[in-house]
């Protein structure tokens, strides 16, 4: 009786130990509720679609200024991961260069035909330099070292989108297909503009868009992913070419002001093709 009494005493002692190892040994959460919703999601899968079905296409390429307000989901976090956010840049480079769960393509040719390989792609984003400092002690020795300059997610501030509208006379309405995405890099001179990095097939990447949140300042427990976003077309963006003969951009014709007005010229003609083929 009394051994059994003196385990009891012993256990209930040794209770409050085991508790604060199991606490110990669990990570810390951030938060009220375990995340898991996003990163389990899959993208909702495409309707299938004829070629006898589309009777109607337009190709057109767009581009996504992240500094608008809209689009500033998009943009941040501008450095590293923020509370498991990504910004749009940083999904795409990790995914390309670390992950590797993406395909990669040349920038300068938008038709997915030559592919590159993620060492290609760091070539392009990170810099290599000899920097001479001069000794404190005896100014005639000079100390030569390598420099490297990262990857720097903020400088992507613009993103190229190539897609496509069509009407499905199946379902009998205008939808419209993202083919591709293009980071534009701003280069260190800004008036030579913007550099096409590479570019990403847009229907492979969504996998990778559809994992991580983007920030909603309405209603930050409503978390949506990139995917959603581009889904949705929760996004700003204005036309810079369509399919053309001469296969040239609206700025190749047009400056100014009227390179805008011809710009949502090409949008209208999109939106109002479906009322046209209606008679109320």
């Amino acid at each position: 009786m009394k051994r059994l009494i003196l385990s009891v005493v012993l256990l209930v002692a040794a209770l409050p130990n085991l508790d604060a190892q199991s606490v110990l040994d669990d990570k810390v959460q951030d938060g009220i509720i375990k995340k898991e919703h996003i990163q389990n999601r899959k993208p909702i899968p495409y309707t299938p679609i004829r070629e006898a079905d589309v009777m109607w296409k337009r190709r057109v390429w767009r581009i996504i200024d992240l500094r608008e307000k809209i689009n500033l989901p998009l943009y941040y976090p501008l450095g590293n991961d923020v509370n498991g956010l990504r910004s749009l840049t940083n999904v795409i480079y990790k995914s390309v260069t670390e992950e590797v769960s993406l395909r990669v393509y040349s920038g300068a040719i938008d038709d997915f035909s030559q592919e590159v390989t993620p060492s290609e792609v760091k070539k392009m984003t990170e810099k290599s330099y000899e920097k001479v400092i001069p000794s404190m002690m005896d100014p005639s020795i000079d100390t030569t070292i390598i420099v490297t300059e990262s990857f720097s997610p903020n400088r992507v501030k613009k993103f190229l989108i190539k897609e496509e509208w069509f009407f499905d006379r199946q379902r009998s309405v205008l939808d419209v297909r993202i083919l591709g995405i293009c980071p534009m890099y701003e280069q260190e001179d800004k008036e030579k503009g913007d550099q096409p990095l590479f570019w990403v097939y847009f229907p492979e990447a969504r996998k990778e868009f559809a994992k991580y949140d983007v920030f909603n300042r309405q209603n930050p427990q409503e978390r949506r992913s990139f995917d959603d976003i581009f889904w949705k077309r929760q996004f700003s963006s204005y036309i810079i070419k369509e399919e053309n003969v001469y296969d040239r951009s609206i700025n190749e014709y047009k400056k100014g002001m009227d390179a805008l007005l011809e710009s949502n010229r090409i949008k209208d003609e999109i939106i109002t093709f479906e009322h046209d083929l209606w008679d109320f």
